[in-house]
């Protein structure tokens, strides 16, 4: 009985102490290596495509400009040329070789010069954060939203695309339209799916005016589903029906993720003395000290 009743212990040591390392490790790996995907995402999708425009410019500015091939150390001269032609034990004659000799040239040292200055890669995601500003702040004028209409009318005349479009563009002006944005951020309990359970939801707006006519004030509720809450349902529901939450929305997703095991502080139920006292002995709080323990060590 001494032998189980250690190997208990040991046991109940390692849960507590493992579970309490998770719960440390996991937060800060986890967010790390969203942030890590996130930026070879857009390294490899926005970045690098920008880099590779920015070199061919790059080449084709030295081709008009020799000169510009001194910022790597080298010139585009006739030395160099006379360099090449011997490496490559061709003919002088040969102007057709000639030009791709140089071609091949410039794209070397040019790639050579990129991969040697590491800073120089985040030049391509510079620019693409400047040429969204500057996309927003040409589409605030009466030319950029003439465009942009144009543009719309374009896309939505292709028979595939304005259908993917108009989805993409509903959920992008839902995510930063400042109006819609507000209205996400209340968090309501709606009784779904029937009367009696009650279920977490966020106001995405008002109903549309076709439900309004036969239920009256009603509102559109977003309620996500556990524990992926980016998916879920959209019910349409009376005003007088809700009851508004004190919480945030980074709250209230935290809530659906875990399935209801996270909870804001202020909204825990305070359990009855007996019960306490079983709640304490069947669950573990990763980081929480256990004060029992070292006391009966002591």
């Amino acid at each position: 009985m001494g032998a189980n009743k250690k190997n208990r212990i040991v046991k109940g040591h390692f849960k507590r102490f493992f579970l309490r390392g998770l719960a440390v490790v996991l937060p800060s790996a986890l967010t790390l290596w969203l942030f890590v995907k996130a930026y070879q995402w857009v390294d490899s999708a926005i970045a690098q495509p920008i880099n590779n425009g920015l070199q061919w410019m790059i080449v084709k500015l030295m081709e008009v400009w020799p000169g510009l091939a001194s910022f790597a150390g080298l010139d585009a001269s006739n030395t160099n040329l006379e360099k090449l032609r011997k490496a490559a034990d061709l003919s002088p004659t040969n102007e057709s070789r000639d030009t791709m000799l140089l071609a091949d040239w410039r794209d070397g040292i040019v790639q050579s010069w990129w991969n040697d200055h590491w800073y120089i890669h985040i030049v391509g995601l510079i620019v693409a954060i400047v040429a969204v500003y500057i996309a927003g702040r040409l589409v605030g004028g009466f030319i950029g939203r003439v465009l942009y209409r144009y543009l719309e009318r374009l896309i939505g005349s292709i028979p595939v695309v304005k259908k993917i479009y108009s989805w993409v563009k509903q959920v992008v002006d839902f995510l930063f339209a400042q109006e819609q944005a507000a209205q996400f951020n209340r968090v309501v309990a709606v009784e779904y799916p029937r009367k009696g359970i009650w279920s977490v939801g966020f106001q995405t707006g008002d109903s549309l005016r076709s439900i309004s006519a036969k239920s009256g004030n009603s509102i559109t509720v977003f309620i996500p589903s556990s524990p992926t809450p980016f998916t879920g349902y959209t019910i349409t529901i009376p005003r007088a029906d809700i009851i508004e939450l004190p919480i945030t929305v980074e709250e209230a997703i935290g809530f659906a993720v875990s399935g209801g095991v996270l909870r804001p502080d202020h909204q825990r139920m305070p359990a009855p003395a007996a019960q306490g006292r079983l709640d304490d002995q069947e669950t573990v709080d990763p980081l929480a000290e256990d004060d029992s323990a070292s006391n009966q060590g002591a």
